[in-house]
């Protein structure tokens, strides 16, 4: 047996463990950064650390609190919040007090979050603020399980009680960690006594996948998931000790809460903010040497980039799109070179023109990453390849990886040097695949769910009785073991005239095409030819729009204006270039706005839902198909 299968098959049973355990080995060494806004609200933020043993201390307080609120094993504590320090802290607080987390999107309206209340059976609530806490307060006669509300920001919290909440329902982050502390100090081994009777098929989290349609369902994920999870990242050796992460994930979504799970084992520094608008001035500033994002971001990093350029004039402009037309070449060579031989080389002509490139473009580049970024994990989407290669010309690394919920997040990852762009990489250690007759990517492994809550019959549709667990994507497998992923099963388009088509194939490299884009969708199901609606990215294109007469229009005014049509003509036409005839992009459409996660349009992690946009632009879609001859 190998080193790695011998820390994988001898796994504690929970990341609990695992978390007291780091806690002992290194109770001195910085575990967590955090930002503390100024009093005043203007200026930068000042940064504060926790040691593992501080960070430990909070915790226990945490878990001592909840177990002092009723809380037993396996119960749910449900967290409605954004990225912070304290979802971090109260997440293990939970999982030391062998409870089992409920995640709640902070988006989430008061409708859907009554109903993972009550379908979960969570028993209390960690509400960020008075925001969240709003959204209890209006359905808590239809949480009648409910029986506490810990709210983590208390500015405002006892302002605005009804009359008839009861005394001591809703008490505050700071209230619950006093009540444990005091436990504590009665109690001592309290949770070491809860840690170690955690058994590793005993739930640990529930969360709840946003459909297309319908209501979402509770992925269960046993504290065995999250173990195995901290081992087998651990044993990919893309992580190190002395690294630094910056992580602004959502943490109710799979991929945010797995990159915990790793950072716990190895026991590295974190930097915790999930501002998305803070993501540019923070980078310089934490200085990280991984990051893990959405391809969204990168998408958006190259379309600023790119925009920068354009407004630094045509010679400028000229420059990058020269260094990003060599960025791509030498990585695509490199790669190629290190797959064959084991060593990323490149011609002599071709490195000489990437020095020059690298001088005048991608320094500068690596510089607004912090620096120091060894590599980024992209997840949740398939990155576009040309957006990937550009980025791995410039010295910016992008390791794709590939999981679902119900896989616990990371099932796939590119393997360091060895990566291989617009692939998924190889599976974790432990973690097998097979490719079924129909192209279907199965799975089966150590991080699979235990099933659907309770919803029997969903979990047999997509989990076999020997564990094998359908994913519903479109896979291949190369000889040596990458996954490349081509699409969603549902997600192809089959045209009138018979012809398969992949939707995102054409998308992603329209991403790529394009520097105005922000999201597209193609369609074409049961079509003679395909159409596109397209939303632009705001800040591009109004920039754009400045220099060509438009100045003073509003967004929608600017997408509507015949110059903006024939701007994204060009690049459609460019597109349809590289495409074969059935996948052409015939008709187009520009949407009067972006798309968003707050009409539904966009899941948290930023993934396109298909149903809920062609529901909503059914009259341009219409429209493009008025008076064409269907075959």
């Amino acid at each position: 047996m190998s080193d790695t299968q011998t820390l994988i098959e001898n796994r504690p049973p929970s990341v609990a463990t695992v978390f007291l355990e780091r806690v002992a080995a290194t109770p001195d060494k910085e575990a967590y950064r955090y930002p503390v806004p100024p009093a005043s609200g203007a200026g930068p933020d000042d940064w504060k650390s926790l040691s593992w043993a501080q960070a430990a201390d909070r915790v226990t307080a945490i878990a001592a609190g909840l177990i002092e609120l009723g809380v037993g094993p396996e119960e749910r504590v449900a967290l409605a919040s954004t990225t912070r320090i304290e979802w971090v802290l109260t997440d293990l607080g939970i999982l030391c007090a062998g409870a089992a987390t409920t995640t709640v999107y902070p988006q989430t309206n008061a409708d859907e979050s009554a109903f993972i209340l009550a379908d979960s059976g969570s028993r209390v609530l960690i509400a960020e603020d008075v925001e969240q806490l709003a959204k209890a307060r209006q359905r808590r006669t239809d949480l009648p399980g409910l029986a506490h509300v810990v709210v983590i920001d208390p500015r405002g919290v006892r302002d605005a009680a009804p009359a008839d909440e009861p005394d001591g329902w809703v008490i505050t982050l700071d209230e619950l960690q006093a009540r444990g502390a005091a436990r504590l100090e009665k109690d001592p081994d309290l949770i070491r006594e809860r840690v170690s009777a955690i058994t590793a098929d005993q739930l640990a989290t529930l969360i709840y996948t946003s459909g297309t349609t319908g209501r979402p369902k509770g992925v269960r994920l046993p504290h065995d998931c999250w173990s195995y999870m901290a081992k087998a990242i651990a044993a990919t050796g893309l992580i190190y000790p002395d690294d630094v992460q910056y992580l602004w994930l959502p943490l109710a979504h799979v991929f945010g809460k797995v990159l915990t799970s790793g950072q716990v084992e190895v026991g590295h520094v974190t930097a915790v903010d999930g501002r998305v608008d803070k993501i540019i001035e923070n980078l310089p500033v934490v200085q990280p040497t991984y990051m893990a994002a959405v391809p969204r971001i990168f998408e958006k990093v190259y379309n600023g980039v790119a925009a920068k350029a354009r407004a630094g004039g045509a010679a400028k402009y000229k420059i990058f799109q020269w260094a990003a037309g060599v960025a791509r070449e030498y990585a695509k060579v490199t790669q190629d070179t290190y797959r064959r031989t084991g060593r990323a080389s490149a011609p002599l002509g071709l490195g000489a023109k990437h020095k020059i490139a690298d001088a005048l473009v991608y320094s500068k580049l690596r510089e607004a990453f912090g620096g120091r970024m060894r590599a980024c994990v992209s997840g949740s989407a398939a990155l576009a390849p040309d957006i990937g290669y550009f980025f791995a010309g410039a010295g910016v690394h992008i390791l794709e990886g590939y999981g679902l919920t119900e896989s616990s997040a990371a099932s796939f990852v590119n393997p360091g040097e060895a990566y291989r762009t617009g692939t998924v990489g190889k599976p974790l250690p432990g973690t097998e695949v097979r490719i079924a007759e129909d192209g279907e990517v199965l799975l089966r492994g150590p991080g699979i769910m235990q099933g659907y809550h309770g919803l029997p019959d969903k979990t047999a549709e997509v989990l076999e009785a020997d564990g094998w667990f359908h994913t519903g994507d479109i896979g291949e497998l190369s000889a040596d073991g990458y996954l490349r992923i081509t699409d969603r099963k549902k997600d192809l388009i089959k045209t009138s005239g018979g012809k398969y088509i992949a939707p995102a194939e054409a998308e992603g490299q329209f991403k790529a095409v394009c520097p105005f884009v922000s999201n597209i969708l193609v369609h074409g199901a049961d079509r003679n030819f395909c159409t596109a609606l397209i939303a632009l990215d705001e800040p591009s294109i109004m920039d754009w729009a400045k220099e060509h007469g438009l100045a003073g229009k509003s967004y929608a005014e600017v997408v509507a204006a015949p110059a903006t049509v024939a701007l994204v003509d060009g690049y459609v036409q460019r597109l349809n270039e590289g495409l074969q005839r059935w996948q052409a992009i015939r008709k187009f459409r520009l949407l009067p706005r972006d798309l968003d996660i707050e009409h539904g349009e966009l899941t948290p992690s930023l993934k396109l839902k298909r149903p809920v946009v062609e529901r909503e632009y059914r009259h341009l879609i219409d429209e493009m198909y008025a008076g064409a001859r269907e075959a």
